[in-house]
């Protein structure tokens, strides 16, 4: 039954979002962004980004490209 239970808990789709970066920024500027807006991030190019789960950090990994997508490498699992 215990592992009945299991099974049927593996089956759930979680969501998970990676964390490109943060800013903050006044409602004023806010207002003005449109179409073609560029907003910097905090991240350098080449750090890695945070995997969530819930809102807490799971993992942590680097962006790669695969094919016309982007995607995740997992460098490191955080406990």
């Amino acid at each position: 039954m215990k592992d009945q239970t299991l099974n049927s808990l593996k089956a759930v789709p979680l969501e998970i979002k990676v964390l490109l970066g943060k800013t903050s920024m006044t409602i004023e500027e806010l207002l003005k962004c449109g179409q073609g807006t560029i907003i910097e991030l905090d991240q350098q190019m080449g750090e890695p980004v945070d995997l969530l789960l819930n809102g807490k950090v799971i993992a942590k990994g680097e962006i790669v490209l695969i094919g016309e997508k982007i995607g995740v490498t997992v460098t490191e699992i955080v406990e």
